[in-house]
């Protein structure tokens, strides 16, 4: 049933002048997005319950407190298996399927959080932690691109941008359950156990949902595809739509049948397209959101507030504020556009940073100002709000629509593997960094670092807001051979949009 056919609708497209609000308006879609969004809870879930369970952890294993090392790699051991799962998770995406890896990510996150549960010693728990790793890689991959193919183009970034909302629901989540557990026996038991809930939930919601038209398009499956199309767009469109895909079909007929890792980087058009969102990825997790995120709780300690309570308290002030800042992101995504959004959410970065810097230092300093320690609070809040609504969204939706169809799932999964190697090698190394140099110098280090995220955004990433799947590969096309390629410049449209 296609939308204008719904009942006592004839007018329906007419009481939507704005096409935005006609697809927000659409249940269909938004109940695909919400609970493919559920993946991104995970993810977001994991990222900040590790850093309240952390405080109890050291507490009831002496030999976690006395070692940063195993601290780090308490944290960073999921990091490694998201690496895994995100490298693996862009060939299951291609050969069986966008519902098929959620499903899949599911199973291995729970089982994950189950051993996360009920761990013996420290060593078991990171067992754990790479199980759920593994999940929260292929959901990584998998959600935004599922979400995207089912996407009209004028709210695609919206809608996928709503993943990351989940993301970051999900860490505030995680810190209202962290402070839910301080007083119940086995505290961070119960923290990293009720995270195989939201896997459990999306699992069976999951088997109610289709597969992504664009990959059963691709697959042959050309009516189940139109199916799913019909309950999306109105008829003109749907015609379109899937004359768009007849063209993408007949395009990879010409080409091999499978796409490998290397066949990335033969094609120039490919490599500047990867360049542009492996980049972005890596420029996201280098300008340490995660440090803060998974050690915000600690980085509160260091400012001074010793009460594991307090600082679990000012922590999920923080999530609340990344939560908000990702809700003004999804509107601003397709209405600012995503170069824009990202780099003046890097220039608020910066000078966060700057702050955070600056806080530490007069902290070290033996100044006895509590002042500094509240000023270092308000640096971190400061930090997730400017980064929230646009570094924080923008790598996923690039990423999820710079990319032809036959490449899309293998392209999504390398840069999301580069995003989890970026945010294992930060997390692995900011403790150790911090009692190096400084905190301060550290957060010196990472504004440095998004100094260079400015220059790469501006050289390399083009606006992609409000262009088809076909006209986004046209630009990489025209940035490969010239923008004599095609009698119109998309690049030019695009930025003039």
């Amino acid at each position: 049933m296609t939308l204008d056919s719904l009942p006592g609708s004839s007018g329906y497209l007419d009481l939507f002048p704005d096409r935005r609000m006609l697809y927000f308006s659409n249940p269909y879609v938004l109940r695909l997005t919400v609970i493919a969004g559920i993946g991104g809870l995970l993810f977001g879930y994991d990222t900040g319950v590790i850093s309240g369970a952390l405080l109890y952890i050291k507490d009831e294993f002496e030999v976690v407190n006395q070692s940063s090392i195993l601290q780090e790699t308490i944290v960073s051991m999921a990091l490694v298996g998201a690496m895994v799962g995100a490298a693996s998770g862009g060939w299951i995406n291609d050969a069986y399927g966008r519902k098929k890896a959620t499903l899949l990510a599911d199973v291995v996150f729970t089982a994950g959080a189950i051993v996360m549960a009920v761990a013996p010693d420290p060593y078991v728990l990171i067992l754990g932690r790479l199980l759920v790793g593994l999940g929260v890689g292929i959901a990584s991959v998998t959600a935004p691109v599922y979400i995207a193919e089912a996407s009209p183009s004028e709210v695609r970034g919206g809608l996928v941008s709503t993943n990351v909302l989940m993301i970051t629901g999900g860490q505030f989540l995680s810190y209202l359950v962290n402070l839910s557990f301080t007083q119940v026996p086995g505290t961070w038991r119960w923290m990293l156990g009720v995270s195989a809930v939201p896997a459990i939930i999306q699992f069976f919601f999951m088997l109610c949902l289709p597969e992504s038209p664009r990959w059963l398009f691709i697959k042959n499956e050309k009516a189940k595809a139109i199916a799913v199309l019909s309950k999306i767009y109105d008829i003109a469109r749907l015609e379109d739509e899937v004359d768009h895909l007849s063209a993408a079909l007949e395009e990879e007929r010409q080409r091999k049948n499978t796409v490998r890792y290397l066949d990335v980087f033969k094609t120039k058009e490919i490599r500047l397209a990867f360049l542009a969102g492996a980049g972005l990825q890596a420029f996201q997790q280098f300008c340490g959101i995660n440090t803060v995120m998974y050690y915000s709780p600690t980085i509160v300690q260091m400012a001074g507030f010793n009460s594991n309570q307090l600082a679990l308290l000012l922590s999920l002030v923080v999530a609340a504020v990344n939560a908000a800042g990702t809700v003004v992101g999804i509107y601003l995504i397709d209405h600012v556009g995503r170069k824009k959004l990202a780099l003046s959410s890097l220039i608020g970065v910066i000078a966060s940073l700057v702050i955070l810097a600056g806080a530490f230092f007069a902290e070290s300093s033996g100044s006895s100002s509590g002042i500094y320690g509240w000023l270092a609070v308000i640096g971190l809040a400061l930090y997730i709000a400017f980064f929230s609504p646009g570094m924080g969204p923008v790598p996923w939706t690039v990423n999820s629509e710079i990319y032809p169809e036959q490449y899309r799932g293998i392209c999504g999964g390398m840069s999301a593997t580069v995003n989890w190697i970026s945010n294992l090698i930060v997390a692995q190394t900011f403790l150790t960094l911090a009692e190096a140099v400084g905190t301060s110098a550290t957060f010196l280090i990472l504004a440095g670092i998004a100094v260079l995220a400015v220059v790469f955004v501006v050289m390399f990433v083009p606006e992609t807001k409000g262009l088809t799947f076909v006209e986004v590969e046209q630009i990489w096309k025209e940035r490969a051979w010239g923008s004599g390629y095609n009698t119109e410049s998309l690049l030019e449209q695009a930025n003039k949009s």
